[in-house]
């Protein structure tokens, strides 16, 4: 007897779904409360990635995960390294699929941080790059590590001030190539007020100054990119919602 094959049908409802989640601003409030109150618990910070911490949302390694298993880039560039869980999150995403690189970019790769990375069985697929972001020579050595006809994504996570991420998006924007994304991380702090903005950080973003901003001022200068609204739409209990945009063919 056989059965009916649903595999389409059941991605047209994801995607439905998605847009219609999107669309639910009741839904992306009560998912915002529930961020700032988890916040207080240090939420965020609670994940580790194969031993090491990664200091992201469960649904933003899920998105990234679905980006990179879709476009399969050669090279994905991040920017902000930390603890290095994130970048050996992609590395072993890579590995998984058997090519690529990822080079970690951080104006100060603590020794600690640097061992935990280096130390790792999925080392061998990261390239480390200490120097501030939008710093010539560091964006010399970023350019000079990726091969001739490389599929590159980008993902945006260090300092989050307007300014910064404006930057980091004219510098890295134009190494993504078509059909890739680029990721701006925190996005989630433009929806936030001084009220629930995240309190227990080095440093405090507000409303106009913060990575949405910089990203929408971006997106009104060029037409390189365009927002995945059906990936976008699902990114509730997310730390990116909006941040998410893929590189026009």
């Amino acid at each position: 007897m056989s059965t009916h094959d649903d595999r389409r049908d059941f991605e047209e409802s994801k995607r439905k779904q998605s847009l219609a989640l999107g669309a639910d601003k009741a839904a992306f409030n009560h998912s915002i409360e529930l961020i700032s109150e988890l916040d207080k618990h240090d939420y965020s910070y609670l994940w580790s990635w194969m031993g090491v911490p990664i200091i992201q949302l469960p649904a933003d390694v899920m998105a990234t995960q679905e980006v990179i298993w879709a476009t399969k880039p050669d090279i994905i560039i991040e920017t902000g390294v930390a603890r290095g869980g994130s970048v050996l999150f992609m590395a072993s995403l890579l590995e998984i699929m058997g090519n690529g690189t990822v080079i970690g970019v951080d104006i100060d790769i603590r020794a600690h941080n640097r061992d935990s990375i280096e130390s790792h069985p999925m080392s061998k697929r990261v390239k480390l790059i200490e120097g501030g972001s939008v710093d010539a020579d560091t964006l010399a050595q970023v350019r000079a590590a990726i091969p001739e006809n490389a599929r590159v994504m980008v993902v945006l996570d260090s300092d989050h001030s307007r300014d910064h991420v404006l930057a980091e998006c004219r510098a890295y924007g134009p190494m993504v190539t078509p059909g890739c994304y680029m990721v701006v991380a925190d996005t989630l702090v433009g929806h936030l007020t001084a009220e629930n903005a995240p309190k227990k950080r080095s440093k405090i973003w507000y409303q106009g100054n913060e990575p949405l901003s910089a990203l929408r001022d971006y997106l009104a200068e060029c037409d390189r990119f365009e927002v995945d609204e059906v990936l976008n739409g699902k990114l509730v209990l997310s730390s990116s919602p909006g941040g998410y945009v893929r590189r026009v063919r």
